[in-house]
Parts: C-alpha cells; structure tokens; sequence
C-alpha cells in the first residue's frame, strides 16, 4: 500500500509539472503564430506614369505585382508621381501611413528628392532606381540592362546600310549614359565605320517631341531607331517610315517585321529577388543591387524575320561571353571629345558605372 501510494504521488506530481511545462509552450506556440498572422507585409512601388500605358511604367507594375503574388505581399501603388515636384514626398507619406514595409522607387530622380525624408522613417526599407544617393536604409537597385544594349547595338552594327543608327534619349544622366555607351559599343564591335547620332528629349515622357526628334534623326539618314524613354512614340514613327527600330522596356505587338527586337528586363524575376531579400533582412545591407544577363534578368526579346541566322548566331556568341564574364567597359576606352577613360587591361568598376558616367564613348555624335 506504501508503495501504491507513493507511485500515485509520483503520477500527480509528474503530471502537474508536464502541465506546467506544456501551458508556456501552448502560450508560446500561439503568441509566435499569433506574431505571424500579424506581420503581414507590405511592399509600396512609387512610379512615374500610368501603369496601364506600355512601357517602363507598366513592365515595372507588373513584374511587382507577379512578385508580390509570389510571395504573398501586398502591393500599395503611387502612380503619375512626376520627378522634382514634391509628389514623391507626399506618396512616401501616404505609403507610410497605409503601414508599408518597404518602399520601392521607380524612376531615376525621386532619391534627390527624398534623400533626407528616409531618414524620419527608420523601419521601412527603400530602394530606388538611380545609385546617386544611398543611406542606412536607402540602396540602389537596377538590372544590367546595359549588357542587352550592348547585344542591340551588335545588332544595330549588323542592319544599317547608311552606317548611321539614330538614338532617341531621354537625359543626359549615368542610367542613359551607360545603355548609349554600351549600345554604341556593340555597333563597333560589328561594324566600327557605324556612327550613332544622339538627341535628348530632357524627358523620360514626351511623345511628341520624341517623334519629332525621330523624323529629324530619319532626316539626317538614320536607317535604324533606338530609343531610352518611357514609351514608344519613337517606334511608332520608325514603323511608320518603315525604318528599323529596336524597342526598349517592353515587349511591343502590332508593328511591321521592322520591329527587329526589345531591350528588355524580366523585372517579376527582378523584383522576387529584391523582396526575397528583404523578407530574409538583406535589402539594405548591399549598396547596389545588379542582375544582369546571367541570372536571365536582362535580355533581347524575340527577333524579327530580317534578322538573318548568321546574325543571330553572331548575338548568340556575344551573349555567350557576357554570361562567361566579358566584361564590356574594359580595355581602351575613348570618349567622343578624345580623352582615354579606361586603359588597356583595366575595366571600369560598377560603383562608376552606376553612379558617374557623365561622358558620351567615341561614336557618339549629339545632334542639336
């Protein structure tokens, strides 16, 4: 009987401290999921233009929403918020107050704007387009797209017959300077008597004078278009005349085999990487944020009929050395007023390639 009731003890006393054990964990388990359902994330995407509209404004949407999908994120959208007006404050303010997390800015001039303001706003992460201004918690983000222009103007060097390729461009900034550099790169590499003929537009959105600047650049015997700005006014007039173009942003449809391919980013595949950073804690902890050719975040889309198989085998080989490491600022290096800016055996770095190309490559000539 002593016994029995010693092991009735022992049972009570044991089960009392499981208990005690088991109520923390319970509570434990409970607060953590409790915790999650809570943490619900939210991502902001501040853009310049109509999302609706083809081009930069909607690849960039879209490629977000698909990433925010992915990942189960909410995506909170600031539209038709134009540079260097005080509308980019005004959004990171309305984002902020709807609870967002991270705040992505899409167009090259905002992080001037509001290079002071993340400051006020310590717990959400930004990144933005343009590498000129970086902070605790401000990086810079953008896809080697640079590497597919190089492809196009390989391309451009290839179709001309007038040796002379027209470049409608938006701004004289190191995001327009670069994509020109690298496109007039290519076109030497296939065909160094090819010269491009430049016009600034002082606009990433102004059709009319785009297509104005088109028809001047088709005046001067530019047999081939390409373009840096939001849209596609510039495609549009080289379809029209049936002149060559190579598009930029998007992926077009309804042109004539003129339409000869697009410089494009696969920007859902860029912007999963960007939030799977975050949600791991990183997105601030690099100072620029690149994907280019290799990780298939930057390409060529689909070629037109005139593209012959011996120029696709040609672009093929070209692209095969960017993906092996080729390195397109690299060796001799002249800028189109005759100074050397980079030496044989160097390469220019990517902090300059990102933040200070204020100089135009030999080939170049800027038509006023």
């Amino acid at each position: 009987m002593k016994l029995t009731g010693v092991l009735k003890r022992f049972h009570i006393v044991t089960a009392a401290v499981s208990f005690l054990i088991l109520i923390p964990l319970a509570l434990m388990i409970f607060n953590s999921s409790r915790t999650n359902e809570e943490r619900h994330e939210k991502v902001g995407l501040v853009i310049l233009g109509d999302t609706k509209i083809s081009g930069w404004n909607s690849a960039h949407y879209n490629g977000m929403k698909a990433a925010c999908e992915k990942f189960g994120v909410e995506l909170f959208l600031q539209e038709k918020v134009r540079e260097n007006s005080g509308e980019c404050p005004v959004a990171i303010k309305t984002l902020a107050n709807q609870g967002v997390n991270m705040i992505f800015l899409a167009s090259y001039d905002y992080s001037r704007e509001i290079k002071d303001l993340v400051r006020e706003y310590p717990n959400i992460a930004f990144a933005t387009n343009s590498a000129e201004v970086h902070d605790r918690n401000l990086t810079s983000y953008f896809a080697r797209l640079y590497q597919a222009r190089y492809l196009a103007g390989a391309l451009a060097g290839m179709r001309t017959k007038s040796n002379i390729i027209g470049y409608v461009a938006a701004m004289h900034n190191t995001e327009v300077n670069r994509g020109i550099n690298a496109f007039t790169l290519g076109v030497q590499r296939t065909n160094p008597n090819a010269k491009v003929l430049v016009m600034w537009t002082g606009s990433w959105q102004d059709e009319r004078l785009e297509a104005k600047h088109a028809m001047r650049l088709i005046k001067a015997g530019a047999d081939l278009l390409t373009y840096h700005q939001d849209e596609d006014a510039t495609a549009q007039v080289a379809d029209k005349y049936g002149v060559d173009f190579i598009a930029y942003n998007e992926i077009l449809s309804g042109y004539s085999e003129h339409y000869l391919t697009s410089v494009v980013c696969i920007w859902d595949l860029y912007y999963s990487d960007m939030i799977q950073r975050y949600l791991k804690g990183e997105l601030n902890s690099t100072k620029n944020h690149w994907l280019g050719i290799e990780r298939g975040a930057v390409m060529l889309s689909d070629y037109s009929p005139l593209v012959t198989q011996e120029m696709r085998d040609k672009l093929e080989m070209l692209k095969q050395e960017l993906i092996n490491d080729r390195l397109i600022f690299s060796g001799k290096i002249y800028d189109n007023a005759g100074n050397v800016r980079c030496e044989d055996g160097e390469a220019i770095s990517d902090d300059t390639l990102l933040e200070d190309i204020n100089w135009l490559v030999k080939g170049v000539e800027v038509l006023e």
